[in-house]
């Protein structure tokens, strides 16, 4: 092809996270790892890469278990990449719903910032389009990641400006607020996209199998420095136990400074990107230059995984323009949804997250607001991260076997077990204040909470990769995923909103005092408007009925219901099929 803008498609970027309060989690866990590495399904270029292995260096490689010299400074490129992608994830999906219930904003109102985590559950709709077009002098990659990053350090910039002034009156502001992040995390998911594609193409073919270590590293990095780093050093109290000789009321980073920074640090890598890293490392650009010359001869089936016939049912709908090629993508994904088996594991992946929603979104907060504080949250789940990794690691062996998604419904069970311990240390608060007996037992039902998320996940990634049609490997994958992060989303604003109307509160005022106001309110302190107004008349909001304790209770409930009743049937009936179940045949 010699036109400027060039076409290929990889739909295996998908994302990872199960619920943005993200595997995307509880607040306080970071977007899970994709499973896109293991599909083994790679675009036109990417094939190429495949096509030229020299199986015996991979081999030697996993044998020694060393990252090639020649390949360790585009491993530090790509952990730098995707550790800034990580810088908003953590504020969007972690920091910023902490403050904004820590300055007395309801449930329902934090529910509503949660929209703007739903790019990266939907990545899928706009993944080809990243995946296709291009500028052929900047490169396939470059083309995306270079003015992506450039946009999101200029919104930093801009945000760092206006955060203090938002924050004054976030009830006012909130809506402006989740759209400004709403934009930032679309870019992030975009940037995902392109470098989830770079990585495949960027190291040799022999180190490929630190893409996924390289996306670990830096996304995890970003996220908890923008999480649980920030929201410790963001405290004035923190601060002021361990670091500082003369006490002060301001934290030693603050909002605005946090995203200044970072906003050049965007600029900066995006700058280097741009003088002084090639779309294709030297020692790479014989297989780039091979490809080219092919692809000029023919097109062929974008999303075949390499080794595989290019006889596929979709020979009717292989690409002969950058238009039909995109199209044909799509098409792909309706046929895969159209499957009847898929259908129903759509089902299966859009309810199977009900029952923990309270526990994932709401139970952190609901420590907050008792007097939880939020270094100590924040410690508490930096204490978790490294028992994420070894989690992770022994749960991939564990799903290895016949019934992939036998350890899936363990952590179902699992999961449902962690909510009503977090229903339990909501109840046990203590009056005096945080003991140490009682922050321990915040860790432990963090850490099983993590564990069975992790085992839900990594189960889960194993079960997509088995039943896969590999013809379309990236599409069916990616299809999958999408629904899979879908399913812990949908729920949560709906969640947030009935813990608020479940609640029942009012002020209390001093006997010698009466304000007509509150009257006129209905003395429910429901928002930050009323509390604000309670307090500053010398009034205490007091919760009459806690709208969590109920809506936790409702959705553990639909979840074993659930679970008894349908999930544990389907799941073991989905995961008897044969692979040929889960094929799309042409019509």
């Amino acid at each position: 092809m010699t036109s400027e803008k060039q076409m290929s498609l990889d739909v295996s970027s998908s994302h990872r996270h199960e619920d943005g309060s993200v595997a995307l989690p509880k607040i306080g866990s970071t977007p899970s790892p994709s499973c896109q590495y293991k599909e083994g399904t790679f675009s036109a270029y990417e094939d190429e890469i495949v096509n030229e292995l020299d199986f015996r260096q991979i081999e030697d490689t996993e044998t020694s278990g060393n990252l090639p010299v020649i390949d360790r400074p585009q491993f530090a490129l790509l952990v730098m990449l995707y550790l800034i992608q990580g810088v908003p994830i953590g504020l969007a999906f972690g920091t910023i719903p902490f403050l904004l219930k820590g300055s007395n904003l309801s449930f329902s109102q934090v529910g509503v910032f949660s929209l703007a985590s739903y790019p990266y559950s939907l990545k899928l709709l706009w993944s080809p389009i990243v995946d296709s077009l291009y500028f052929k002098n900047i490169g396939r990659r470059r083309s995306w990641i270079i003015p992506v990053q450039a946009v999101s350090g200029l919104m930093l910039l801009f945000l760092s400006t206006q955060v203090d002034a938002l924050f004054l009156d976030l009830e006012a502001n909130l809506y402006r607020l989740t759209i400004v992040f709403f934009i930032l995390i679309l870019l992030c998911a975009t940037q995902d996209i392109a470098v989830d594609g770079w990585a495949l193409t960027i190291l040799s073919p022999s180190a490929l199998s630190y893409a996924s270590t390289a996306q670990t590293i830096g996304l995890n990095t970003g996220y908890f420095m923008s999480f649980t780093i920030f929201l410790a050093f963001n405290s004035p109290d923190f601060a002021n136990k361990y670091f500082r000789k003369v006490p002060s009321d301001v934290g030693p980073i603050t909002l605005s400074g946090y995203l200044y920074f970072f906003g050049w640090i965007f600029l900066s890598v995006t700058v280097f990107l741009w003088f002084k890293v090639p779309e294709q490392p030297a020692h790479l650009r014989h297989v780039s230059k091979k490809h080219d010359e092919e692809e000029a001869i023919e097109m062929y089936d974008l999303n075949a995984a390499p080794g595989t016939s290019m006889t596929s049912p979709f020979r009717d709908l292989e690409p002969s323009s950058t238009f039909e090629s995109l199209v044909s993508v799509y098409k792909k994904m309706i046929r895969v949804l159209q499957l009847p088996n898929v259908k129903l594991f759509v089902v299966l992946h859009l309810i199977s997250k009900i029952g923990f929603q309270v526990n994932d979104g709401a139970t952190n907060l609901k420590l907050l607001e008792k007097g939880f504080t939020k270094e100590d949250l924040a410690i508490a789940v930096l204490i978790d991260f490294p028992f994420e990794l070894v989690f992770g690691y022994y749960t991939a062996r564990w799903s290895a076997g016949e019934e992939p998604l036998k350890p899936w419904r363990y952590g179902y069970i699992g999961r449902l077990i962690a909510a009503m311990l977090g229903q339990l240390l909501v109840w046990s608060f203590p009056s005096g204040g945080v003991t140490t007996p009682y922050f321990f037992a915040v860790i432990s039902q963090h850490l099983l909470g993590s564990f069975m998320s992790t085992v839900q996940f990594v189960s889960i990634c194993a079960f997509h990769t088995q039943i896969a049609d590999p013809t379309i490997g990236g599409t069916y994958m990616t299809t999958l995923n999408t629904l899979a992060n879908l399913g812990g989303q949908w729920p949560k604003i709906i969640v947030f909103t009935l813990i608020d109307k479940f609640t029942k509160a009012k002020c209390i005022l001093p006997a010698t005092v009466k304000e007509p106001t509150l009257s006129q309110l209905g003395n429910t302190c429901a928002n930050a408007h009323t509390k604000e107004l309670c307090q500053s008349v010398g009034g205490k909001c007091q919760i009459i009925t806690d709208g969590y304790f109920a809506t936790n209770v409702l959705c553990i409930a639909i979840g074993f219901l659930l679970y008894f009743g349908w999930i544990k049937r389907t799941a073991n009936h989905l995961q008897s099929l044969p692979s040929t179940a889960w094929r799309v045949h042409q019509d």
